[in-house]
């Protein structure tokens, strides 16, 4: 078999109101949607978005996929045509709105509903709107993937970990990042379900899939930017784990923009906005 039979899904949570999911916890569905669309915070997520997550994902070297973005039915209209306007540059991207439900439950419905009829494995992951991948990331899944096909024919899900990154925040001065490698982390995470298999990868939280299927971890260098401001989620509680971001030297620069495609001119010239 090809690694072209295996369809290829990605799923990004924009500021959707779930049951569930945050580290950050509301009484209601509608004490969550004013937390998320909060305009201060909103804005922040958009920046990021457009900085960091769609240059990677418009120059992936291997454009056959699906990324599907989940939004709150309620988010306001104006937000709602923001996102819409900078998906348009994405051919692959599909926006689908969700009541608030189940974090879990309707993550894995709008994975499902972007499967398509094949038979062969469906390779999934899942980032933040403040992340991003390496423009190579969809075709060294495929590879990586193929290189595992008697994991993938044994076994109804395989992880695949591409486990070393960077750090990374952007400002008005440019990009601060540090790199680093972790175990597990949501960016440059895949799974891998057998066709007739319809548990995603959000049936799972992400550090315990070891628990539950094998895991490939792969040492590739400037696989990930896992996106580090304010509003990050895993950032509102105490006694969260702190980097030391550096400034970007010319080098630096450079790599992010051949790797990421993150251009940090751009990035200060959208941040200098504000």
């Amino acid at each position: 078999m090809d690694s072209k039979d295996m369809q290829v899904v990605g799923l990004c949570r924009f500021s959707y109101p779930a049951l569930g999911g945050f580290q950050v916890q509301h009484e209601t569905a509608e004490a969550r949607a004013a937390y998320l669309y909060d305009p201060a915070r909103i804005d922040d997520r958009f920046r990021m978005f457009e900085a960091f997550t769609l240059p990677a994902l418009r120059a992936q070297t291997d454009p056959d996929f699906t990324f599907v973005v989940v939004i709150g039915d309620d988010l306001p209209d104006a937000m709602r045509a923001r996102l819409e306007s900078l998906l348009a540059g994405l051919p692959q991207a599909q926006i689908q709105a969700w009541p608030a439900g189940p974090h879990r439950d309707v993550m894995r419905e709008a994975i499902n509903a972007a499967r398509d009829a094949r038979s062969e494995p469906c390779l999934q992951f899942r980032m933040d709107d403040d992340d991003a991948v390496s423009i190579h990331f969809v075709e060294r899944l495929r590879a990586l993937a193929q290189e595992c096909r008697p994991l993938l024919r044994h076994n109804p899900h395989v992880t695949f970990d591409f486990n070393t990154g960077w750090v990374a925040s952007p400002g008005r001065e440019g990009i601060r990042a540090a790199q680093v490698v972790e175990t597990l982390w949501t960016p440059a995470l895949a799974m891998s379900a057998k066709g007739k298999h319809r548990n995603t990868i959000m049936n799972f939280g992400h550090t315990r899939l070891g628990r539950f299927m094998p895991v490939v971890s792969m040492p590739t260098p400037h696989m990930f930017l896992r996106g580090h401001n304010d509003h990050n989620d895993s950032r509102q509680k105490e006694n969260i784990r702190r980097f030391k971001l550096e400034p970007l030297d010319a080098e630096g620069e450079a790599l992010f923009q051949s790797e990421f495609n993150v251009d940090s001119d751009k990035v200060r010239a959208l941040y200098a906005r504000r």
